[in-house]
């Protein structure tokens, strides 16, 4: 079946990330490539941390990243950190920017594969995790739309990332901004990967949210700051 391309304006979407990684102030400090090239020699002869901070810059080229919005570093993060190990739209070799369409979709990803993690390190019986909540807004063309799959379709298996992944490298060479698919982890709901910051336009942080696992599963997940304006 050849999916669909769209045209995605999406005022309001959610996403969390560990609150071990704060914001990398260079990205927000600046509204150019060329002020950032700057300040980033400037700063690296004095701040050995910057180049773990900001992660590898060659994974993605200047034009990509969406300088001077609110939020710039949470855009591009996802690019300059890449999972070796991949994600269900990429083999590890390219960074994904995964978005729900509401912060409960979020939680529930994040808690299952979380959970997942969590599950395989021996001899842990306790842990908090504290992850930020982040709203999002973006625009992207063109992009694929998957939700024309039904949930029993291969890319959606819940363990096997095979088909997933052959399709998202295939998007990604193909030039797509990302694709829109349904959330395995919360059955009915949507969610976009972007392969490209380039089309985000702003990233706000929402509130906070706890995570306790407690030796067998992650127990709850709830928020233990209000939401900000």
């Amino acid at each position: 079946m050849k999916l669909p391309k769209i045209t995605i304006d999406q005022p309001k979407a959610y996403r969390l990330v560990s609150s071990r990684y704060p914001p990398i102030d260079l990205f927000e400090d600046v509204a150019s490539a060329e002020d950032f090239d700057a300040l980033y020699q400037l700063q690296a002869r004095t701040n050995p941390r910057l180049l773990t901070q900001a992660g590898d810059l060659n994974l993605i080229p200047r034009t990509d990243i969406p300088w001077g919005i609110s939020g710039c570093s949470y855009a591009v993060a996802p690019f300059t950190h890449v999972n070796p190990e991949g994600s269900r739209f990429s083999d590890g070799q390219f960074g994904v920017l995964y978005l729900a369409e509401s912060m409960e979709t979020a939680i529930k990803e994040v808690r299952y594969h979380q959970g997942r993690y969590l599950a395989g390190v021996e001899g842990l019986k306790y842990d908090r995790l504290v992850f930020r909540g982040l709203r999002c807004s973006f625009a992207a063309t063109p992009m694929t739309d998957a939700t024309k799959l039904s949930l029993d379709h291969p890319i959606y298996d819940p363990e096997d990332y095979t088909e997933s992944r052959t399709l998202g490298t295939k998007l990604k060479k193909a030039g797509d901004q990302g694709l829109a698919y349904r959330s395995v982890r919360d059955p009915g709901a949507t969610c976009w990967g972007l392969f490209t910051p380039s089309g985000v336009r702003r990233v706000v942080q929402a509130a906070h949210y706890e995570f306790i696992w407690n030796g067998s599963s992650i127990s709850s997940a709830s928020k233990i700051t209000l939401q900000e304006s």
